[in-house]
């Protein structure tokens, strides 16, 4: 259960650090699909072939995370790398100290990239904000949240799953 986590968390990982600048740099979007600024190849993916590193460096030259934070998220792909390869011997074993310990670091990069995007670019883009003061502390990002009920309804309660599966039915399958 603990390694399908680490997979699903990676992925939310991944898709914030690429889909948050990606978006940033989209206008529109037309029969194509959507119209992507030209600076977006220029001031993103002209830093890495790959995406991925292209948006960790633009990340790292707009200090929402530094180098340490790279040497983490090194770490953590390394982990799911072998989570994704290796998964039949992480089943025998009881106890993954480092899946743990890399699950803690991956939900805290991808807590304070996301605080980063929605206290410095949606806060001030959203006008019914500009009259309030609001925090990190005050900010709950959505991929954290999904993160939290997941494991919530993964290693919670039988009760707790199913207070989540009620609301689901009741609230979101019909909508």
């Amino acid at each position: 259960m603990m390694s399908s986590m680490f997979l699903a968390a990676f992925e939310i990982l991944k898709e914030s650090i690429i889909g948050r600048i990606r978006d940033f740099f989209t206008h529109g979007f037309d029969e194509n699909g959507y119209k992507l600024d030209p600076e977006y190849d220029s001031e993103v993916l002209s830093k890495s072939k790959s995406p991925l590193y292209a948006s960790l460096n633009w990340l790292v030259e707009n200090k929402v995370i530094n180098d340490i934070d790279l040497l983490e998220f090194e770490a953590i792909k390394e982990c799911r790398n072998r989570v994704a390869h290796e998964m039949s011997q992480l089943i025998i074993k009881e106890d993954d100290v480092e899946l743990h310990a890399r699950f803690i670091g991956m939900v805290s990069l991808l807590n304070r990239i996301e605080k980063w995007w929605i206290i410095n670019v949606e806060i001030p883009t959203a006008g019914d904000f500009n009259t309030k003061e609001i925090t990190e502390d005050m900010v709950t990002p959505g991929p954290v949240m999904s993160l939290n009920i997941m494991m919530d309804v993964a290693f919670g309660s039988e009760e707790e799953s199913r207070k989540y599966h009620k609301y689901f039915v009741d609230n979101i399958r019909g909508t």
